[in-house]
């Protein structure tokens, strides 16, 4: 591919090869708990086992047990609690059962995987060298972590030790009384149906995973002849570094990033706060555009959206035809735009701390919007009285428009555009009289805060004369008479 532009100039061509020599069965090993300097790059492996289907790994990494740093005799009370006391050959083992540790001590440390991906189409081994580049396609990324399968033996061992005591106290059988039903179902077909679906749950799903048997394999070190032979791999051979590319470079590009196909498969409505990127914003229409953008900055003044636009998203993109689909999502605010609540607050949406509605969090919103065109500064305890919300759900929405100053109050995240509320008061006008519309709604709220404040006030002040109230007089007469 040549680059027609001079100011960028290629420094240097670096062949880029594709090896598929490990095709299948190359594994990354990832060990969240370990760092650069204590890692296992020259620990002795006692025993290694994979499960194929399920791409699980199970490695047994041996410990020196003559460090200072080691507890023997700790060691010796954990695999006495895995194995029991049959570990030091007072004893035959059981035949079913095999033990964690044959020495008696514990010795070794286990490793098991989880998967840290599903997906791993996007992720490949690269190795660079001679100038060249030789990328191999990995079969699975997992994590290994340590596994503390020597606690659930000894909690498995005590609970069938107490099984077999009670047993032994209850010779006598005891019987019981035993309930058979019968389910008429419809037919084969609908009993064939039912399996299936049991077979599709979660529980059979995780227990085909254990009746997977363990196949156990050999650990060759790193620096041994078979695993030279194996990392020689990675690299392609010449059969493959032969084979051309047989795309153009438009093509090629659409290969490389299908950010258009990347547009339709996102499904927006399963993440809470989705990420969009300069490629995505490109493919949606300009209405679309700007729903994200003001939702995404919170509040933007025309001049920033216009050369967010024209540099980053469109162009050939202009003012009027901004202002005409700006008040379809926005609202204009002090001479700025603000995302409207239903942009924010989408119908169904919950609020992660009490799950208010949708429409209650719409409400408040439009109510603080409401009074910051009509104030500077607002406090938060007075808002959440009058919006009747949470505390926590009254500063999520705060901080949708607002911030806090210096002197404790909420403001604006942007100041005031005087000068665009001056070259467009058709606008201005406009949003004035949604404003004038519903400000009797808003004032009602306030009203009923300020009613609930006033019935408060009055019933503890008719408590407290009620308790102080003086006990009536006795009559001397009548304690006389008794």
């Amino acid at each position: 591919m040549e680059v027609e532009d001079e100011e960028d100039p290629i420094v240097e061509e670096i062949p880029v090869f594709l090896s598929k020599n490990l095709q299948g069965n190359l594994y990354l090993f990832q060990y969240p708990t370990k760092t650069e300097l204590p890692n296992h790059d020259d620990a002795v492996v006692v025993n290694c086992c994979v499960k194929p289907f399920t791409q699980e790994v199970k490695v047994d990494f041996g410990l020196n047990i003559e460090s200072k740093h080691y507890d023997s005799f700790k060691a010796e009370q954990f695999a006495v609690a895995a194995d029991g006391k049959n570990t030091y050959g007072t004893g035959p083992a059981k035949a079913t059962e095999r033990p964690t540790y044959k020495r008696g001590i514990m010795d070794k440390q286990a490793f098991t995987s989880t998967r840290s991906l599903t997906d791993i189409s996007k992720y490949i081994v690269g190795i660079y060298a001679d100038k060249e580049v030789h990328l191999s396609p990995l079969a699975s990324i997992v994590q290994l972590r340590p596994a503390l399968n020597h606690f659930d033996k000894d909690d498995k061992r005590r609970k069938a030790e107490q099984k077999a005591q009670s047993d032994d106290v209850d010779e006598e059988e005891v019987l019981q009384q035993v309930t058979v039903k019968f389910a008429r179902g419809p037919g084969a077909a609908a009993a064939k149906k039912t399996k299936e679906q049991r077979g599709g749950t979660y529980n059979s799903f995780v227990q085909r995973i254990m009746d997977e048997p363990w196949c156990e394999t050999f650990w060759h070190p790193r620096n041994s002849s078979t695993a030279e032979i194996e990392r020689h791999k990675l690299y392609a051979t010449n059969h493959q570094a032969n084979q051309s590319l047989a795309l153009n470079a438009n093509e090629y590009l659409r290969k490389l990033l299908p950010h258009d196909e990347q547009v339709q498969q996102v499904n927006t409505m399963m993440m809470a706060h989705p990420v969009y990127n300069k490629a995505m914003l490109k493919t949606m229409p300009l209405l679309e555009q700007l729903r994200v953008l003001l939702k995404d900055a919170r509040m933007l003044s025309f001049s920033d959206l216009m050369k967010v636009l024209s540099e980053h998203v469109d162009p050939q993109v202009t003012a009027d035809k901004v202002l005409a689909l700006l008040p379809q999502v926005g609202i204009l605010l002090h001479g700025n735009w603000v995302p409207r609540s239903e942009v924010v607050y989408p119908e169904k949406m919950l609020s992660h701390a009490n799950g208010a509605t949708a429409e209650q969090m719409i409400r408040a919103r439009d109510y603080i919007l409401f009074r910051f065109s009509r104030t500077a500064c607002l406090y938060r305890t007075q808002v959440m009285a009058a919006v009747q919300l949470p505390s926590a759900e009254t500063l999520d929405v705060l901080r949708t428009v607002a911030r806090v100053n210096a002197t404790k109050r909420w403001e604006l995240l942007v100041p005031p555009d005087k000068e665009f509320e001056q070259k467009h008061q058709d606008l201005v006008q406009r949003q004035e009289l949604h404003w004038r519309a519903s400000e009797q709604l808003y004032n009602e709220m306030d009203w009923a805060k300020e009613t609930k404040r006033v019935r408060k006030r009055s019933t503890r002040k008719s408590e407290s004369q009620s308790t102080t109230m003086p006990p009536p007089a006795l009559n001397p007469n009548s304690l006389a008479d008794a």
